[in-house]
């Protein structure tokens, strides 16, 4: 007996150890985590596996869109409309008023998404080869585009009155697309402190911005009966050097001085997350944060991860920034950047063909290029990525001219060359070239997409099916001669005498392999971005 207790208290001192504790733990007091296979903690979450339709899949589109496309002052604009001698600040008072008389809480109401048409835009994504769909749940700016039951600053409220992302589910399923879903509320405690300042210069020097307003203050006013605190977050100090405007991206992780999170908040984000969850059923879910949400001071973003794995077993949680671990659980995102290796976990980037909410300046200026974007694809895909690419949409809920441009470009090329991204694997190497060959870094989450800039026909890309090999350059040679290195006679790892490939949208072409490489001579160009060839292994 006495053995059997001293074993008793063996294991239950490693228990204690090995339990994770939390500075904030998320209550489940109204949303409880659903149970199953899967645990909330890392040893457990390793054992999910992203599924093979995503790996499939390889490109999907993405609706970055809510009230910050209001003012198209571009992304953060609710942030930034509170830094003082800002650009965002400085339209903002110039067209709406002052911060401190008419703040973002006063741009909700604008924010009518009239001639939003869901289906039609989701059918529009899928022609061009869209894989699955992606929405905004929330961004930082905190509130919810459906009808919250734990914000009352929410799209079915406020603005256009509509339940977005029912609208949007819908559509996904009707095109029978995968729906995804990003949620980014989590970090409104901290990235909305702007809204906590005043005016250092000018006649409205000293007077508070509307940041720290409270229900009582709304008496007689538009939003009467509703609390700006439930939207700004405001009823705390100030992270440490808030006044510095780069000091938030320090402050990512809740490190480095950042106020930290009240309990009512974490869960709150909790609340909201799984309560559109269980209403929408999204396959991915996508969080603009390192890791997971509120990690690792708290258990929530575990939580979140574990009831969608328990609720559908093919499903995807996003996170930036992992570790090798980390990446075994959850599915890595890259944003505006990629790797230049294969990387054996399944990973994506997510992109944006301008800024991610709408900006006229950027629209003014041009956005990237069909043919820049689809070189990102190639490349990222010959590395076992997917691409998620955001079109930027007006807060009536159109695309611009300029953006039905780039989709009228990237259909013309996916049609015919589609085969050579979907359902395809990585080959024993990803490419060849200048670009392949140097040494690029990521930066934090990614935005290390400039060093692919300026790729051609010298860079050439790989990736397989089981029965062909695909070779894409990033361009066509002036003379119309590709030689392909890797494909040289007698190369070790393509031992199969080649003599003839197919030119995707156009037909056979006669090639010869030499010590030089595989020498193909193309036909005058027929697509205006890249040409693919298909050689059977």
């Amino acid at each position: 007996m006495k053995k059997l207790m001293m074993t008793l208290a063996m294991c239950c001192g490693f228990t204690a150890v090995m339990a994770q504790t939390y500075e904030v733990p998320v209550s489940e007091q109204h949303e409880k985590m659903q149970t199953g296979k899967y645990q909330p903690n890392w040893k457990s979450l390793e054992t999910h596996q992203t599924p093979e339709w995503f790996r499939n899949a390889k490109f999907g589109i993405w609706a970055h869109w809510g009230p910050q496309c209001v003012e198209g002052s571009g992304d953060w604009m609710a942030r930034g409309m509170y830094i003082e001698r800002s650009d965002q600040y400085k339209y903002h008072v110039k067209h709406y008023g002052h911060p401190s008389e008419f703040g973002f809480k006063d741009i909700l109401p604008l924010f009518k998404a009239e001639k939003w048409d869901p289906e039609a835009l989701v059918e529009r994504y899928k022609r061009c080869g869209a894989q699955y769909f992606f929405v905004l749940g929330n961004h930082h700016d905190n509130y919810d585009l459906w009808d919250s039951q734990y914000q009352e600053w929410n799209s079915k409220n406020i603005g256009p009155k509509k339940d977005i992302l029912e609208g949007w589910a819908r559509a996904a399923k009707k095109a029978g697309l995968p729906l995804g879903i990003s949620f980014h509320a989590d970090h409104a405690w901290t990235w909305y402190e702007t809204a906590q300042r005043y005016d250092v210069d000018g006649p409205k020097a000293g007077v508070y911005y509307d940041g720290k307003l409270t229900k009582e203050d709304g008496k007689g006013k538009w939003w009467e009966g509703l609390d700006p605190q439930k939207l700004y977050q405001q009823n705390h100090p100030m992270s440490d050097r808030s006044w510095d405007n780069g000091r938030i991206h320090r402050q990512w992780g809740w490190e480095n001085g950042a106020c930290p999170p009240s309990q009512e908040f974490v869960t709150n984000f909790y609340d909201r997350t799984l309560d559109a969850i269980n209403r929408y059923n999204p396959d991915l879910i996508y969080f603009d944060v390192t890791v997971l949400p509120f990690y690792p001071i708290s258990d929530c973003g575990l939580k979140i991860a574990t009831h969608l794995y328990n609720k559908n077993p093919r499903a995807i949680v996003f996170g930036k920034i992992l570790s090798e671990d980390q990446k075994k659980a959850l599915t890595w995102d890259v944003e505006r950047g990629a790797p230049n290796a294969i990387i054996a976990e399944p990973w994506q980037t997510c992109n944006c063909i301008g800024d991610w909410h709408y900006n006229t300046n950027t629209y003014k200026h041009g956005y990237r290029t069909a043919q820049n974007m689809v070189k990102q694809l190639v490349d990222i895909v010959s590395k076992n990525g997917n691409l998620l690419l955001n079109i930027p949409l007006r807060a009536d809920g159109t695309y611009d001219e300029k953006a039905a441009q780039f989709l009228d470009e990237l259909e013309a090329w996916m049609t015919p060359n589609g085969e050579s991204i979907f359902g395809t694997r990585p080959w024993v190497k990803f490419g060849e070239g200048p670009v392949a060959e140097k040494k690029i870094a990521i930066n934090a989450q990614g935005f290390n997409e400039g060093q692919y800039n300026g790729m051609d026909y010298r860079d050439i890309r790989f990736n397989q099916t089981k029965k062909y090999l695909y070779a894409t350059a990033m361009g066509w040679p002036a003379d119309g001669k590709l030689v392909i290195k890797s494909l040289a006679k007698g190369n070790p790892d393509f031992r199969k005498a080649i003599s003839s490939v197919y030119l995707l949208g156009y037909g056979k072409l006669k090639a010869k392999q030499t010590a030089e490489g595989l020498i193909v001579t193309l036909p005058k160009p027929c697509n205006t971005i890249a040409p693919v060839l298909r050689i059977r292994k």
